[in-house]
């Protein structure tokens, strides 16, 4: 099968088609190697596919956050958002998992995964991290300029 500057006798390299907005959606380079891929009415990739036969595809939430993801290679990643599009929760085909919980400031004040790892943090009225402790046994407490590692 020809490739598409093939049909079209295109002769310099690299051959790029591009979208009414901009986004580049075919490119080939003179040893035939192409990659090609869709967007949404965002502007977010939903689609890529290359002459290996790899492609992968994404799914957007109305705020464009990536939602979905997944591989021809079999790997898959999917992610939930809170109202403010900060991430609450991700997990993914490998098994590993982390969630997040935020302040009505947007500060992270908890994470944890899959793995037994954990994080907590607090913040004054200004924002600032007055807190900060890790499963690891990392303690920092600003308001008193410490910090301990048990």
């Amino acid at each position: 099968m020809k490739t598409i500057a093939q049909q079209l006798n295109i002769t310099e390299f690299p051959f790029i088609i591009n979208d009414k907005n901009g986004n580049q959606i075919y490119y080939e380079t003179s040893e035939g190697f192409w990659d090609k891929s869709e967007f949404d009415e965002n502007r977010n990739e939903i689609y890529y596919e290359n002459s290996t036969g790899f492609w992968a595809k994404s799914e957007f939430d109305e705020n464009n956050n990536q939602i979905y993801y997944e591989t021809s290679e079999g790997f898959w990643a999917k992610s939930e958002f809170d109202e403010n599009r900060n991430e609450i929760y991700y997990e993914n085909s490998t098994g590993f998992w982390a969630k997040s919980e935020f302040d009505e400031n947007n500060n992270q004040i908890y994470y944890e995964t899959s793995e037994g790892f954990w994080a907590k943090s607090e913040f004054d009225e200004n924002r600032n991290e007055i807190y900060y402790e890790t499963s690891d046994g990392i303690i920092k407490n600003q308001s008193k300029n410490t910090q301990w590692n048990n």
